[in-house]
């Protein structure tokens, strides 16, 4: 009886002891494993990166990649096994975004960051989600239409950012003394522009014509016809997380195979006209099938 006892036992720790696996067999570990134990996947967004990632008007986080991630969310809950899942957010700037993944703050960033290789020294990146370029924000009837028009002027800009890195590039390649703004975020670089405080506000083009949008008076701006950078968007994983970036890119890659990403853009980008052959581009490249 004694005997039988123990083997009863070991064979129970053994059952207690096997990790917690996925749908595929293999055992959780890294972001998945988080959410599984917890119940939740915590969202880093930008509050005023309209129309990608900000605050609607009932103060919850929305927009084009709020969108995506939710659906990342949903396929991580299926993949583990939830019956329900909480998804959580909070919010990340410029100068917050790369560390709050990177320590684990939040899960994935779902904003209007663009991938570099040198930003992958920190974290990792989804597969592309939009494809950006840099551009101006004006004043209607200043006359800029480009950088060549720059000289003399003052732009102002978020530092840290790709547009600032490029932005500087293509000033100091065309030999024009340009005086450079900085800016704590978009709200900041309309703020200054409408107050002639810059001449110009330099960012990703469809974030300015969210600014135009949305702004008080649209009329009164315009966006300059040049584009100086081009910015593949992507979204901050943790870097090694091999298992939680599968769900993410094969959700991404599902949307992008169907007329359901047709739906996503004409929702956030209807009226700002059709996308971009390099964004079609975009959809078809990663729409990488099963």
């Amino acid at each position: 009886m004694r005997r039988r006892l123990v083997s009863i036992l070991a064979s129970t720790a053994v059952v207690l002891l096997l990790p917690i696996q996925a749908r595929g067999g293999q055992p959780l570990s890294g972001t998945l494993k988080k959410i599984k134990d917890t119940g939740t996947m915590v969202i880093g967004y930008r509050e005023n990166s309209r129309p990608f990632s900000f605050l609607g008007p009932d103060g919850k986080p929305t927009g084009y990649s709020i969108d995506l991630c939710q659906r990342i969310g949903t396929a991580a809950q299926q993949e583990v096994g939830l019956s329900t899942l909480e998804i959580k957010y909070v919010p990340v700037t410029v100068e917050t975004r790369i560390q709050a993944v990177a320590n684990g703050t939040v899960d994935i960033e779902c904003g209007s960051t663009t991938i570099t290789i040198s930003r992958q020294e920190q974290v990792d990146f989804t597969n592309p989600t939009f494809l950006d370029g840099g551009g101006l924000l004006v004043l209607a009837g200043s006359g800029i239409k480009g950088i060549e028009d720059l000289g003399g002027k003052r732009v102002a800009v978020i530092p840290g950012t790709t547009t600032e890195r490029a932005l500087k590039d293509v000033i100091h390649r065309s030999y024009q003394l340009v005086s450079i703004v900085p800016v704590k975020d978009h709200n900041e670089g309309l703020s200054v522009l409408e107050t002639g405080l810059a001449d110009a506000y330099a960012s990703d083009r469809t974030i300015l014509i969210g600014l135009i949008v949305g702004s008080k008076d649209p009329k009164r701006l315009a966006l300059a016809e040049s584009m100086f950078s081009f910015e593949p968007y992507g979204y901050m994983l943790r870097r090694g997380d091999a298992a939680f970036r599968l769900v993410a890119n094969r959700t991404l890659a599902r949307l992008f195979r169907t007329e359901q990403i047709a739906l996503i853009f004409q929702k956030w980008f209807g009226s700002l006209g059709r996308p971009t052959g390099a964004l079609l581009a975009v959809y078809l490249i990663n729409g990488i099938p099963e």
